[in-house]
């Protein structure tokens, strides 16, 4: 690939197609008839083409799992950069004492029928209190498009904010018509 997406580099957007299109290839067959997997119809959209749609903030579904074992979900503000999703929440929420225990989490970004994108993977939290090496942890990138965002640091709104990068192990993103999503203003 040789266009780059907002944010990702041309070997994010290759890691990204190729989570994408394994993450498809190892789907079930109910999914694949539905994402149009094994015929000429094709109901999906190129890691570039994901970029391009996911940008600014998305709404995402969080799923995570109590100590019970019983699933649990919120919402949360969802930014996605160099292939993926970044949340944040603040430590005293029960997601944030949730992803301590199980970082194991499920997230689901979608815009009526037109856009469904699904990930699994595992929350790895981020910030400078939290990463062993928070340049590493990609960080630095991910606040300087926060305040961007935002207008000013989400740091500053609680006590113990915490933000977490999903790395995912699989992904798929659903969308039947690219062309009208990828025009819409």
């Amino acid at each position: 690939m040789t266009m780059a997406g907002m944010y990702e580099t041309g070997t994010e957007l290759d890691e990204l197609q190729n989570l994408l299109d394994a993450s498809l290839n190892r789907a079930g067959t109910h999914l694949r008839s539905i994402y149009g997997a094994d015929g000429e119809r094709s109901a999906t959209l190129t890691a570039e083409q994901l970029t391009r749609v996911l940008t600014g903030m998305c709404t995402l579904a969080l799923s995570t799992v109590t100590a019970e074992g019983e699933p649990r979900i919120s919402g949360v503000d969802g930014h996605f950069l160099h292939g993926r999703w970044f949340v944040g929440t603040d430590r005293s929420a029960a997601k944030a004492r949730h992803l301590a225990a199980r970082p194991g989490v499920s997230v689901a970004h979608m815009r009526g029928e037109a856009v469904g994108v699904f990930t699994h993977g595992a929350a790895v939290p981020i910030t400078p209190k939290d990463a062993e090496d928070p340049e590493a942890s990609g960080w630095p990138a991910v606040l300087e498009h926060l305040v961007a965002h935002y207008g000013e640091s989400p740091m500053n709104w609680g006590d113990d904010i915490v933000y977490y990068r999903i790395d995912p192990h699989w992904m798929t993103a659903y969308c039947i018509d690219p062309d009208a999503v990828l025009s819409a203003p």
